[in-house]
């Protein structure tokens, strides 16, 4: 299984990452693309700022990808997230995974954003009009 594991401060391009794990062995690609939001719990939001600890988080994400590759038959695994201050519409995260089959790309995809909500060291600071808060970066 090969795999691309990247943190970045600079803009997340959707269409590299979908080249990446395209391949000729592989007929179902899935990607997750998560995106800023203007609001959230009824609240607008203006920008979102996002923070690393960066070889933990790259460590975990390693980690995430060795067992989505374990649990389901995949070819490629990308995941790219970015760090800093985003404004509503950009691309925080970016999740791309490729099999044989659909299944496992659409499970593997699944199960990669969900652990990585609940285990990689990414805050997420929701900035208001009015304020701000601190929040993991699960819902």
């Amino acid at each position: 299984m090969d795999k691309q594991i990247k943190l970045s401060v600079s803009t997340l391009n959707v269409m590299n990452c979908v080249d990446w794990v395209m391949s000729p062995e592989c007929g179902g690609i899935d990607v997750f693309i998560g995106t800023v939001r203007n609001a959230t719990k009824g609240k607008a939001v203006v920008k979102l700022e996002f923070e690393a600890y960066e070889k933990m988080a790259v460590s975990e994400l390693e980690k995430i990808a060795d067992q989505a590759s374990t649990k389901w038959p995949v070819q490629k695994i990308l995941i790219h997230h970015r760090t800093g201050v985003l404004q509503i519409g950009e691309i925080p995260v970016i999740i791309a995974v490729a099999a044989a089959h659909r299944d496992a790309a659409f499970e593997a995809c699944h199960y990669i954003i969900d652990t990585l909500k609940q285990t990689v060291p990414i805050w997420k600071k929701e900035i208001f009009e009015d304020g701000e808060v601190w929040v993991a970066a699960h819902p």
